[in-house]
């Protein structure tokens, strides 16, 4: 890998993760690590152009039908592609099609782009992680060897012992928060070749243990407010991507902060003045 390589367009695809829940924004939209990326990769090349085609709750073959065909087309420079894991998690799982439909996406996009980057999805320590560890290294053996056959670089996150920390997920405990998407931008911006910012996977402080009362409590908010929800939508086939659009659904540059203001219009005086 070209240490400092410039990269003067990105398309992420892929799901929620890539779509950046669980970073909010105060409009209440999310960033996530993928816009994190791009803006940082826009203030070190000149028309730099962005898209995000990622959409919470796809699954594989899904990805595959809706993104991979518009994203081969733009000719990126450089391409994320992050999916499986919401096939994986579920109780029934066909393994071997969801790595036939990896491999497709991974055999289309490799060839339109300069880099492919594929993932080791990061998963908080827990029940949950580990009743789908199994299925889990089962498809990220699959993603290393597409990697090592089409000249992927894979970013491996669950091996990560500071992104499995609670402290890096939000409330939904599926989704990073702010701090955990910041250090996977970090960890891909690395992985290209870009010189590092800083140690991504520097451990957090030894956590402060609440009392049983409020882990209770927060076990109880969980299960009503996210895990029944999230139950539901399995059990009735609905998913929390169905009607949704990709946030950035072009190739367009991708304006840094402050620039929006310099390119709007001066306002007009008024009448009078």
């Amino acid at each position: 890998m070209q240490i400092n390589a410039t990269y003067s367009s990105f398309v992420a695809v892929g799901d929620s993760f890539t779509e950046g829940m669980s970073d909010a924004l105060p409009d209440g939209t999310y960033r996530g690590w993928a816009d994190l990326l791009a803006t940082r990769l826009a203030a070190h090349t000149s028309d730099f152009r962005y898209a995000n085609l990622a959409v919470r709750g796809k699954l594989i073959g899904q990805i595959v039908d809706e993104q991979v065909a518009p994203a081969a087309a733009m000719r990126a420079d450089l391409v994320t592609l992050v999916g499986g894991l919401n096939d994986v998690l579920r109780p029934t799982c066909d393994m071997a099609r969801v790595g036939a439909r990896l491999e497709e996406a991974v055999e289309r996009l490799a060839p339109s782009c300069r880099q492919l980057v594929l993932m080791h999805s990061p998963g908080r320590r827990g029940p949950l992680l580990e009743r789908g560890r199994p299925r889990m290294e089962r498809l990220f053996a699959h993603i290393d060897a597409l990697a090592a056959r089409h000249g992927a670089v894979v970013v491996d996150l669950l091996g990560s012992p500071v992104l499995g920390d609670g402290r890096m997920w939000a409330d939904d405990r599926l989704h990073l928060n702010a701090e955990g998407h910041r250090r996977v931008a970090e960890a891909v911006w690395q992985a290209i070749g870009l010189a590092p910012s800083y140690d991504w996977n520097e451990a957090l402080p030894p956590p402060v243990l609440p009392g049983w009362r409020t882990r209770r409590g927060a076990d109880v908010r969980f299960a009503r407010q996210h895990l029944g929800p999230w139950i539901g939508r399995r059990l009735t086939g609905r998913s929390s991507g169905d009607g949704r659009s990709p946030k950035r659904a072009e190739l367009l540059p991708l304006l840094l902060p402050g620039e929006a203001a310099k390119e709007a219009p001066a306002p007009r005086p008024a009448p009078g003045s």
